[in-house]
């Protein structure tokens, strides 16, 4: 008798062991899961966010397209950057089938049948924004269409293929 009592004390015993070894590892992947699902951004092309609209207005974005030049202005007062990227593709290998970054920026910039994005920033402006840079951002799009940044990432080729050696061209 006194070992049947045992017996089920130790079943009990090890079945709250499960039970509470269950729960804590069933916690931990709720965790994770719900952390990664409300920290995820979207990478976007120009003509992705125009076409999903109104159902990522809010939502966190990161956003590529080619800075078009004559767009930039910083309001000293406001301490507020405004420019206008505009889209270009987002996969490097058609960007590569294209010619290059610095061939799809200035075609980019050119062609005035692409969709533009306004991008309003509470930075000053980088020394790397400029016409025909390739203008990385993450934020959220507000209500009026507009982007606005609290990163800015930029890459500008032309600036640096001018300063290739003429031995490693060749």
């Amino acid at each position: 008798m006194e070992n049947t009592i045992n017996l089920k004390a130790a079943k009990s015993g090890r079945t709250k062991f499960i039970v509470g070894g269950l729960l804590i590892i069933s916690a931990i992947i709720y965790l994770i899961i719900s952390s990664t699902l409300a920290s995820a951004q979207f990478f976007l092309t120009v003509d992705e966010l125009k076409a999903k609209g109104s159902e990522i207005i809010g939502r966190d974005v990161r956003i590529s397209g080619a800075v078009l030049g004559d767009t930039i202005h910083y309001d000293r007062d406001t301490d507020t950057l405004t420019f206008t990227i505009v889209h270009m593709p987002g996969d490097n290998n058609e960007i590569n089938a294209q010619g290059g970054l610095a061939a799809v920026l200035h075609e980019a910039v050119n062609d005035p049948s692409r969709q533009q994005l306004t991008v309003v920033s509470k930075n000053p402006p980088p020394d790397l924004l400029r016409h025909e840079a390739q203008a990385i951002v993450t934020g959220k799009l507000g209500e009026d269409g507009m982007f606005y940044a609290n990163e800015l990432l930029l890459r500008c080729p032309t600036k640096y293929e001018e300063a290739v050696p003429a031995q490693v061209e060749g």
